[in-house]
């Protein structure tokens, strides 16, 4: 009998992943809500009986079996099964207690579930959000967020690890592990896909509660905006060149297209990219500066990496601003003839706190629409609810540039 036991704890406790079996599947005619102890060792036995000693008999497959045994020890609560940005099926089948974080996005959306202090190790990249993560950058390094350090996630022995959902590849990561670690990829950097996301996250991590009080806020700050683009006439919709550019060329630059985050918080904040109407090929194409200046966009929004929660010095992004606003040719564009040329750092465009950058964008596309739009309020409500961190951010850190009045 103990050794039947032990083999119900392996088979309950195991964190290797696998394909979810179809709801239909056979389970030996045991009712799997409500799943007793005895039920689940005559299980094992037909297992064992079948496997172990060829005897003909009725059985289920390991991972049927396995899902019996997460039923009856977690009562019913396990197994739980998402599926991941690359369209795979990922199965669990106990609650993950360690886990390591590969991106910045999935850090904060954990801690956005109340769910941080199951992180136990971090990439480098979130190591240097001191400001910002606090705690979780204090957290054992694992390598970056394009490789890890195999040895260092071993001896950290985590059920699962987090990485994004296409890069890097497997070889990077999955084919460095073992199969007893679970590599979750997700994306939260996509606005569209961030909803659902959170609420695939929170129902993984056990945390659907806290899910439920973020999507409360994010759908109130993101309906004040689709409520009024959504009344607005496509040929009346503000043309917008999102700028990539982080190097000095004055002959072309790099912009955003369908398939990145900053395209998908342009559209939904009523805005028409030039990079569509230009047919531009790619998610993250050149354009030349001729054929910006041709398109005459009334809106300028470019992504910046200088501001951020770690610093309160604007010079970096006035730089960048300078950059834009003097290439040659740029006077005559309508968006630096009326001043509606802007920066947004990173730290609010994407993940959990994206609402923030499109409420941000909004009012730049439609100052008049969105007159009474708050977006600093906003995001002083977000890291208020959400970051448990003492930040305030009328007096702290750099977002946007020109700063709007009142920040």
């Amino acid at each position: 009998m103990l050794v039947v036991l032990i083999l119900i704890s392996v088979i309950a406790t195991a964190s290797t992943p696998v394909v979810a079996a179809a709801a239909a599947a056979n389970t030996g005619g045991v009712d799997i809500d409500s799943v007793s102890r005895a039920e689940v060792i005559d299980a094992v036995m037909a297992y064992m009986k079948a496997t172990y000693l060829g005897e003909e008999t009725e059985y289920l497959e390991k991972t049927e079996l396995r899902k019996l045994a997460c039923i009856y020890f977690y009562q019913g609560w396990y197994p739980r099964t998402i599926t991941t940005a690359t369209g795979e099926n990922v199965t669990i089948y106990k609650p993950l207690r360690r886990i390591v974080v590969l991106n910045t996005d999935v850090a904060e959306t954990i801690r956005v579930l109340g769910a941080d202090d199951r992180i136990v190790g971090i990439s480098d990249t979130i190591a240097k959000r001191t400001g910002f993560f606090p705690e979780i950058s204090k957290k054992p390094i694992v390598g970056g967020w394009k490789e890890i350090d195999p040895e260092a996630v071993l001896q950290l022995e985590p059920d699962a690890v987090f990485a994004y959902g296409t890069w890097p590849g497997p070889e990077y990561i999955e084919d460095k592990l073992p199969p007893t670690i679970t590599v979750i990829r997700l994306d939260f950097f996509k606005p569209e896909e961030l909803r659902e996301g959170m609420e695939t996250f929170g129902y993984l991590l056990g945390e659907e509660s806290n899910a439920n009080k973020y999507l409360e806020w994010h759908d109130k700050c993101v309906g004040v905006v689709e409520d009024k683009v959504s009344e607005i006439p496509e040929d009346e919709k503000p043309k917008v060149f999102l700028d990539k550019s982080n190097v000095d060329s004055i002959s072309e630059r790099k912009t955003y297209s369908e398939g990145t985050g900053m395209h998908q918080l342009c559209e939904l904040a009523g805005g028409d990219n030039i990079a569509l109407t230009a047919e531009l090929v790619g998610p993250y194409p050149t354009i030349d500066t001729e054929k910006i200046l041709e398109q005459d966009s009334d809106v300028i929004v470019g992504l910046s990496r200088k501001g951020g929660y770690k610093t309160d010095d604007e010079s970096g992004m006035e730089e960048e601003y300078k950059r834009i606003i003097e290439l040659p040719g740029f006077g005559n564009v309508t968006a630096v003839e009326d001043e509606r040329v802007y920066l947004m750092d990173g730290s609010i465009s994407f993940g959990s706190v994206y609402p923030v950058g499109l409420t941000y964008m909004a009012k730049w596309s439609y100052p008049e629409e969105f007159e009474d739009l708050d977006p600093q309020a906003i995001h002083q409500e977000y890291v208020d609810k959400f970051c448990g961190v003492d930040f305030d951010v009328t007096k702290h850190g750099v977002f946007v540039y020109p700063p709007m009045e009142g920040s």
